[in-house]
């Protein structure tokens, strides 16, 4: 028995050793990739990360099951693996994420419902983090009486500061920023250092230099945004506010590439710069959404023992495919899919989950909201609204089992709670409102750059984030934009064609007629002159049909995610 138990910790040992070498090999490629200006095989290998840690855990099961037969599924043999695992792993830098491996293996055997403390790590305690104080994390660079000496320093030490364009410009440039907003902050010429993590993020066709500006107890988000050009590496912007930082991490966007032995201590560093944002989206955004789910969880779980919140159902509009509650106190909602979907809904429930799945394999742009999907998540029974309950039994059946206590989600996605579109319309300030309508078009037209239709385009299915950025959740209809066949609406042929209830030319399943949207999109009238200014051109096929050329030509669009502002003149 215990030979047995030591042999299977050791062989999901191996196989998590493995995986988290190929994990941060594929995250060092990035910065190759980078270098080389190779942009397609920098979206190829975000994706090969992606599927990885399914493979490696279906790896463990497989080599399990042909070593062990039978006996790993006895759920009393696995009080001693998880004792033998966790005397293997206890020195690693990387422990929780081993830990949430092994948990990942057990739950493919078991399909545990809710968890289980004697097979699973569990622990509900709050969460201590590293300040990423640490040297080996860390780079410090004393301000003593030269900035752009100080910068000049920060920039040799990078990896590709051979290809730097203009090292002593870019030097001064940085410097003269960070003076002007440390005045502007702090209404002092002089602080102790800049500190910024040795790791570099990449994403997309961008790295980054994430850091911290120092003054005695006060500290000054700071990053440096990179761009390589035909000319060579040229910093774009740089970035000093928690705002911007918050939504440079968003979970709208596509996880950094970040290698790192000690992920714990990345993340505790980047939460000193953006407290208000939560752990789990910090352990996401490094690519770890196996574990960020787990933090999430363990974080959810917390909460609900000291709450006297009930579950109730979210604010907006009734989906017509999703039942979506959350906890007022708590900013995730909760997306059961419903038994049967409300005309004219034609999906089928793994159609539903097929586009959540092609959401997690594409760039998200900054405009799709990322999404944890779980199994049997057990919530207390006492805390539903007995109305949201009786509702969820009637249309979601088969995904919500209510026992005595609890009540059991089968198969649920969960996603940050946004303000929804449609309302924040109707009771937002009118400058804020004229904001909204104005990035709503640019969500739109960004989500086409990387080649993703929302299908349904009404406002109901954006929101605004709490940094007020627009949004899209509701992927029931999304598809990739080359799959639809925009057409112009065909001249009628005489005034009872105009008058009948029917159209009068044939539509096929993927024909869109764009100038349909200025009717069906119900933009509130005091906003559809804004609209109309700025987005006008939604409203043709000629735009769709440029978007679609410029993405079967594999053209790269530059999507940015902080304001054009920030943005240095002449580099972009």
């Amino acid at each position: 028995m215990k030979a047995s138990a030591s042999l299977a910790s050791h062989i999901i040992y191996e196989v998590f050793t493995t995986y988290h070498n190929r994990f941060r090999e594929l995250s060092q490629r990035a910065a190759t990739l980078f270098a080389h200006r190779r942009w397609v095989d920098m979206r190829r290998n975000a994706v090969t990360r992606l599927d990885l840690y399914n493979d490696f855990v279906n790896q463990a099961v497989a080599r399990l099951k042909a070593t062990l037969g039978d006996w790993v599924l006895e759920r009393e043999h696995w009080q001693d693996v998880k004792t033998y695992f966790a005397n293997l792993i206890a020195n690693r830098p990387d422990e929780e994420i081993a830990e949430t491996f092994y948990n990942s293996v057990t739950r493919r055997f078991f399909h545990t419902v809710g968890v289980d403390r004697t097979i699973e790590f569990v622990w509900f305690d709050p969460l201590f983090l590293p300040q990423g104080e640490e040297d080996h994390i860390v780079r410090i660079y004393p301000y003593q009486d030269d900035l752009q000496a100080l910068m000049l320093r920060l920039l040799e030490d990078l990896p590709f500061t051979a290809s730097l364009v203009s090292p002593q410009r870019t030097a001064a440039r940085v410097a003269r920023s960070i003076r002007e907003h440390v005045w502007q902050d702090w209404q002092v010429d002089r602080f102790e250092s800049i500190q910024v993590l040795r790791p570099l993020f990449y994403r997309g066709k961008a790295a980054y230099v994430v850091g911290r500006i120092v003054r005695g107890m006060r500290l000054m988000p700071f990053a440096l945004s990179f761009r390589h050009g035909v000319d060579g590496i040229v910093v774009v912007a740089t970035l000093f506010t928690e705002q911007e930082l918050s939504i440079l991490f968003s979970f709208s966007h596509a996880y950094f590439h970040v290698d790192t032995d000690c992920p714990s201590e990345v993340v505790g560093f980047l939460h000193t710069i953006m407290p208000l944002k939560p752990v789990a989206e910090l352990y996401n955004a490094l690519g770890y959404h196996k574990h960020g789910k787990s933090v999430l969880y363990r974080d959810l779980h917390r909460h609900l023992r000291q709450t006297a919140d009930r579950f109730i159902e979210a604010p907006g509009a009734k989906g017509m495919v999703m039942a979506v509650f959350t906890l007022p106190s708590y900013e995730i909602v909760f997306k059961v899919i419903k038994d049967r979907f409300a005309y004219p809904k034609s999906a089928t429930r793994n159609q539903v989950m097929a586009r959540y799945k092609l959401v997690f394999h594409h760039d998200r742009v900054g405009r799709l909201m990322d999404a944890q999907e779980f199994e049997h998540l057990t919530l207390p029974r006492e805390l539903f609204d007995p109305e949201l309950l009786a509702e969820l039994q009637e249309i979601a059946s088969k995904t919500v089992l209510v026992r005595e206590h609890d009540v059991v989600l089968t198969h649920v996605y969960t996603q940050r709670r946004v303000y929804p579109l449609n309302l924040y319309l109707k009771e937002a300030p009118p400058e804020k409102a004229k904001n909204a309508i104005i990035d709503y078009g640019n969500a739109i037209k960004e989500l086409a750059a990387a080649n993703i239709f929302p299908g349904d385009l009404l406002l109901k299915n954006f929101g605004v984030t709490r940094n007020r950025r627009v949004v899209f959740y509701d992927y029931d209809e999304l598809c990739l934009l080359t799959e639809v066949n925009f057409r112009r609406i065909p001249q009628a042929r005489s005034y009872e064609d105009e008058m009948a209830a029917e159209p009068w030319y044939s539509v096929g399943p993927n024909d869109v007629f764009p100038e349909e949207f200025r009717t069906f999109l119900w933009i509130p009238p005091e906003l559809k002159d804004v609209f109309e200014a700025h987005h006008g051109d939604l409203f043709t096929p000629e735009f769709w049909w440029e978007m679609q050329a410029r993405v079967q030509a594999e053209e790269d669009p530059d999507i940015y995610p902080y304001a054009r502002e920030r943005q240095y003149e002449g580099v972009v």
